[in-house]
């Protein structure tokens, strides 16, 4: 029996992060350059995201680039951001009722680039379906160093007093603030850390490392992911007989 098939559609995560790595080893592996695995990567991305769509997801946030990726080798960087430019298909985003959102330090975006996500926003907000969520130019450092500076200077400005912040409000400064957190975090790859991602909206968030690189994570993949994470008892705190 497929994965697909074993999963309980009464509790499929609502919302569902990926930190997308291995496109470079698993170029290394076939003998090319990491441009090609990060070609391969792309696809990957339209695959996952349509079979999360059809399986009810309501978010899906993938780590596409991050603060710390702009330290990569210049024509990676520039390939990178050729690759994004190219891989924004807004025709599949509409056919299957794809809300588009972006998170990150835009600003540091090529303007070619900020200007076809920024239509692509526009474009699918009519959509009703999952929103897919890409982290460009992010890190957790850099949105609570922002979220951080908004509060001070309301608090300065005599907006908000000191005893008012909370996790509430610090939530609501968050870029992530019109969606709920993450129920479980996929990284591909084989590595074992959060890399800078997400790291106060995963507080509670189920984590699910494989081995597969991120080019190979197929349809099943993130069915096997969502059984595993079902398997789990979420107390968020709580003991067992109190969540019953």
């Amino acid at each position: 029996m497929s994965y697909r098939d074993q999963i309980d559609r009464n509790r499929i995560p609502q919302h569902i992060a990926i930190i997308m790595d291995g496109n470079g080893r698993w170029a290394k592996q076939m003998g090319k350059e990491r441009c090609f695995g990060h070609q391969a990567g792309a696809e990957t991305v339209h695959v996952i995201a349509e079979e999360a769509a059809r399986l009810g997801v309501g978010f899906l946030t993938l780590y596409t680039f991050s603060t710390e990726n702009w330290n990569r080798p210049v024509n990676e960087v520039a390939a990178l951001m050729a690759l994004l430019f190219d891989s924004i298909e807004e025709e599949t985003f509409m056919k299957n009722n794809i809300r588009f959102r972006v998170i990150g330090d835009i600003q540091k975006l090529p303007a070619n680039v900020r200007d076809r996500l920024n239509r692509c926003i526009e474009h699918t907000a009519v959509n009703t379906g999952m929103t897919l969520v890409l982290a460009l130019s992010y890190s957790s450092r850099w949105e609570l160093t922002e979220a951080t500076r908004q509060i001070a200077q309301k608090v300065a400005q005599g907006l908000i007093k000191p005893e008012e912040v909370n996790d509430e409000l610090i939530t609501a400064h968050l870029t992530t603030s019109f969606m709920p957190d993450p129920d479980l975090l996929i990284r591909t790859g084989g590595e074992i850390r959060l890399s800078n991602y997400l790291l106060w909206q995963a507080a509670y968030t189920e984590l699910y490392f494989c081995d597969t690189f991120w080019p190979d994570f197929r349809e099943e993949a993130l069915c096997k992911a969502i059984c595993d994470y079902q398997q789990r008892e979420r107390r968020f705190g709580k003991t067992s007989e109190q969540i019953i």
